[in-house]
């Protein structure tokens, strides 16, 4: 992955103008199209707005507009230094460094920081191939009981596509009629599905449309020949170490935010571009 620091964010994003300018080419790759003159035509900026005018008409275009940037106050600069933050360590940061960094509120830093997050969001493309199933508990009372039936926790059941992407999904309860369904909206059929014992994947071969190999986890069993889980089960102790060390505490509500956040910074971890570009391509108009 190309190394892209804080100099580099300073260099090619020095102010807000810049900013708006990415924003707008970003949007608008072949020009913008004015709905007046019903053709691609030149714009140019007004001064001490976040928009541009129509060289022919005057329309004006907000490129800002159904962005995650929409009716917000708080300066591209500081945006866009929010989002490199964000994307730039493994284990994410919390709304309080967003804070300290930038300058804002925390009221603001919260809604930079959950608006960051909804560009990381879930990609939903179906995993094929060999693919690795595990359920994890999160959160709860502590101490507590660790694993299934772990009192106040939330579940969240994780599909892991060998040299590939990893999808997760927050679901009420570990029943077969809840998890299995999960599995066959995000694994397309034929693929290789490995679990462990639990008795929720049994369904998995009777005509799902996989091949379901298991490792026993309780007999001490966790490789059986190509058979393992070990690729999700990195991935949760990825996740949960960035929740408890930097977030400490997610409530149910928001747990499906952090991640998504954890499973777009895994599932681009080898792209060629630095995370920060890959994040920032997120922004579209709703």
């Amino acid at each position: 992955m190309e190394r892209y620091t804080i100099a580099d964010l300073n260099r090619d994003f020095p102010d807000d103008s810049i900013c708006l300018e990415w924003l707008k080419n970003h949007l608008y790759p072949d020009g913008i199209f004015c709905e007046t003159c019903g053709r691609v035509t030149k714009h140019h900026k007004i001064a001490n707005r976040r928009s541009y005018s129509c060289d022919y008409c005057g329309h004006h275009v907000h490129p800002t507009a159904g962005t995650i940037f929409e009716k917000s106050t708080t300066p591209l600069k500081l945006w866009f230094h929010a989002i490199y933050l964000m994307s730039s360590t493994r284990c994410g940061i919390s709304a309080k460094q967003i804070e300290r960094e930038t300058g804002v509120t925390y009221k603001t830093a919260w809604r930079m920081f959950t608006e960051i997050r909804k560009l990381m969001a879930d990609e939903g493309e179906q995993l094929n191939g060999e693919v690795e199933i595990d359920d994890t508990y999160v959160g709860g009372k502590r101490p507590g009981k660790r694993g299934r039936g772990a009192e106040g926790k939330t579940i969240v059941v994780g599909m892991a596509q060998r040299n590939g992407q990893i999808a997760t999904k927050v679901i009420p309860d570990v029943k077969a009629t809840t998890v299995i369904p999960e599995i066959k909206q995000r694994i397309a059929t034929n693929s290789i599905v490995f679990t462990d014992e639990f008795h929720s994947y049994d369904g998995l071969g009777s005509g799902q449309g996989y091949l379901h190999c298991r490792v026993n986890h309780g007999e001490g069993e966790y490789v059986n020949g190509i058979a393992h889980t070990n690729t999700i089960e990195g991935f949760w102790s990825l996740a949960k170490r960035g929740i408890d060390g930097v977030h400490h505490c997610v409530s149910p509500e928001y747990l499906q935010s952090y991640m998504n956040e954890y499973a777009f910074r895994y599932n681009h971890r080898k792209d060629e571009r630095p995370m920060f570009k890959t994040v920032l391509s997120q922004v579209q108009q709703v």
